[in-house]
């Protein structure tokens, strides 16, 4: 069964909003094996709990900014392209309903930052001034991350050590809750994490959309489909039952 993987997009267009997503995420559902349709973020919570029980699977794209007073973390920094508040809103939902639910998610980037965020992660708002005099993370820079031992992320990319793209200046200083810690860079920047007692469900700080084709980052997605895939049998046999 090819699963149904919904992909959260940006908010363009100004005054005419519109949905705004890099056809990239959705290449690397299709290639590996799911279904991908773009969601726009719009709807309350009732809207997002119809839309979580209707996808197999969730990929939480890159973005802008976080607009840290509306999450109550402070001002924002001057450096910051601030997302949509009606943007934040949706994805902080999405991103809780996805946990709640059991619905595997990938969380990319800004994806990761929201997952984390979402239960009780600490935000790095700006690298260069925060974690100063340390390798460049953005502008689609490649650096190396390294995967720490006894993580389901290490056992799905079979890889200690991956090279990575990043395009971010934002990052997560901590995290909280359930989540744990699954790839650190070679300085101790937070790069990928993982939450226990879910089926899937994965942050990680880089792009793997932008990695080479037949990279071990293929596995992600190949792993969230994977994931979905059985998300998917599981409630056709029990719409059966």
């Amino acid at each position: 069964m090819r699963p149904l993987v919904a992909i959260n997009g940006l908010l363009g267009g100004g005054e005419k909003p519109r949905l705004e997503l890099a056809t990239r995420y959705a290449d690397a559902v299709l290639k590996a094996g799911g279904v991908p349709v773009a969601i726009p973020p719009c709807g309350g919570p009732g809207d997002v709990e119809r839309l979580v029980e209707r996808v197999d699977g969730i990929v939480l794209s890159g973005g802008d900014d976080f607009d840290t007073r509306r999450l109550g973390l402070g001002p924002v920094h001057t450096t910051a392209t601030l997302t949509s508040g009606e943007k934040q809103d949706f994805d902080f939902l999405l991103a809780r309903a996805a946990v709640a639910h059991g619905v595997p998610v990938l969380g990319i980037c800004y994806g990761m930052q929201l997952l984390g965020l979402a239960e009780g992660a600490a935000l790095l708002q700006h690298l260069p001034e925060q974690w100063p005099g340390r390798i460049e993370h953005k502008g689609g820079s490649t650096h190396a991350v390294r995967i720490l031992p006894g993580t389901r992320l290490g056992r799905l990319l079979r890889e200690s050590r991956v090279e990575v793209v990043s395009r971010h200046h934002q990052a997560l200083a901590e995290v909280g809750g359930p989540w744990r810690i699954a790839a650190q860079d070679d300085e101790g920047l937070i790069e990928a994490i993982e939450r226990d007692g879910h089926p899937f469900a994965i942050g990680v700080q880089w792009h793997p959309e932008l990695s080479p084709e037949g990279s071990a980052q293929d596995r992600l997605f190949q792993g969230l489909v994977g994931a979905a895939a059985i998300a998917a049998t599981k409630r056709v046999l029990a719409g059966r039952s």
